[in-house]
């Protein structure tokens, strides 16, 4: 088909108004966070119903048209860009909360519900939804659960997964698939949510789902340390969590933390300068749980792992502090960093990222390196930032070759090689240093089944 024909039996299938072609929608529709590929979309379509999705789906078989799934386009892998003439499938009008049930506390959403709007509604009927990151303000239910989103929650409340009691998908054939019925148990055989939670969108399309609930956390309090070495991380985080169940475990290094004051928004916690910090956050929920963390504050100094530290005393407070963490991404974007984000067992932690930060620095002097990360959990987001008189197109071929040298030592480690944002285009030649060959013929087979015409987001994760 031409692509005029493809737009004109698209616009048959939706709402009018509801499909795109303007240069500036393609560019804006067509890609995520990286920059990399540049987008050549032939046409943005917007479904409002599962059924849309299935029309739309059901046509792209029958003519081979592929499709690319499009959510907040907040990825950092490719994994939602439109580089090769697809049709970009946009959830942006599938966004209704529609139904909520107090007694089960689950709420059933369109895959275009806002992150931060889900966390709204939940505060609203006075409970939560802990997924939580940087960019809740603007990533889809979607697209979190398409790559198995985790963020700064992780060590209490576990990655999106873990909040999924029922999906309606569209698989790649064009079914609509109603899977797990929002059941809390339901053993009768393969559980088919958790092939299309982390499949980025490869199987078919999550069109709704249906999310847990939980309490509302009471007075959570951030307590930020600054660190005397990098292997007291572990000390830290043992000694409090034998004692405190600690709802955040970050850190940061002290040359991102100096990006974020440069920034002005936010002051330092304290006058002492350490390498490298740590942000606890627990529920402070009576005096005895405050004496018990400043007693284990007091305990890390006097082992000298511990240089200083801040406690928050107000909601206000605790945000500034966070802002130590959160502001990073956004102090550094102005240097184009080259950012890896990649995962490890939690044990394992310092060796990993000294030998990283060991081999970089080594092989390029003058380069800037970022730590930071949610340690509690294992995963690490290596940030290098571009020398300011250096060419971008040269910066990006020399972070080609440092990809290579962390990815053999993920691999050493058995760590993952992306521990948040997915494989997509920028990871997928590096699969292999994460999954085995049989591993990944597996996950070939399964694209098959569900998607045998190869229609949906292609070319992502792997090749067929």
């Amino acid at each position: 088909m031409t692509p005029d024909q493809i737009v004109d039996a698209l616009k048959s299938l939706v709402d009018d108004g509801k499909v795109l072609t303007d240069p500036a929608d393609l560019d804006t529709y067509g890609k995520d966070w990286t920059k990399i590929y540049a987008p050549k979309p032939v046409a943005i379509v917007f479904p409002k119903t599962t059924e849309q999705v299935q029309a739309i789906v059901r046509f792209a078989n029958e003519n081979q048209v592929a499709l690319v799934p499009s959510g907040g386009r907040t990825g950092l892998s490719a994994g939602a860009v439109a580089a090769n003439g697809e049709v970009v499938v946009a959830f942006d009008y599938m966004n209704q909360i529609l139904d909520f049930n107090a007694s089960d506390r689950t709420v059933h959403c369109q895959a275009g519900v806002i992150t931060e709007q889900l966390q709204n509604f939940a505060e609203e009927n006075d409970l939560y939804y802990p997924v939580d990151f940087a960019s809740a303000g603007s990533s889809q239910l979607g697209g979190n659960l398409s790559t198995n989103a985790g963020g700064i929650k992780v060590i209490r409340y576990g990655m999106s997964r873990d909040w999924v009691a029922g999906l309606t998908v569209v698989t790649g054939k064009g079914d609509i698939l109603e899977l797990n019925k929002d059941l809390e148990k339901n053993n009768t055989g393969y559980d088919l949510r958790h092939l299309f939670i982390g499949a980025e969108g490869t199987l078919g399309f999550i069109t709704e789902a249906t999310m847990k609930l939980t309490r509302k956390p009471d007075n959570l309090t951030v307590l930020v340390l600054g660190l005397n070495d990098l292997t007291n991380t572990m000390d830290v985080l043992q000694t409090f969590q034998k004692q405190i169940d600690l709802t955040a475990y970050e850190f940061f290094s002290h040359q991102a933390m100096q990006h974020v004051l440069a920034h002005g928004q936010v002051q330092a916690p304290f006058e002492t300068e350490a390498p490298y910090y740590a942000l606890l956050e627990f529920e402070a929920i009576s005096d005895q749980v405050m004496d018990e963390a400043m007693g284990l504050f007091e305990q890390c100094v006097e082992n000298g792992w511990v240089l200083d530290g801040a406690i928050s005393q107000s909601e206000t407070q605790a945000k500034n502090l966070w802002m130590l963490r959160e502001g990073i991404s956004e102090s550094i974007a102005p240097r184009t960093p080259y950012k890896n984000d990649i995962s490890v067992i939690v044990s394992k932690v310092p060796g990993f990222l000294q030998e990283i930060d060991a081999v970089v620095t080594e092989h390029y002097p003058d380069f800037e390196i970022i730590w930071f990360g949610h340690i509690g959990d294992g995963n690490l987001h290596l940030n290098i930032l571009k020398p300011e008189d250096m060419a971008k197109e040269d910066f990006f071929e020399k972070c080609q070759q440092v990809n290579k040298w962390v990815f053999e030592i993920v691999e050493r480690y058995n760590g993952s090689v992306s521990a948040e944002h997915g494989v997509g285009m920028t990871k997928k030649p590096y699969l292999q240093y994460t999954r085995s060959e049989a591993e990944i013929a597996y996950l070939k087979g399964i694209k098959q089944v569900f998607d045998p015409k190869g229609i949906i987001n292609p070319g992502k994760i792997f090749d067929l």
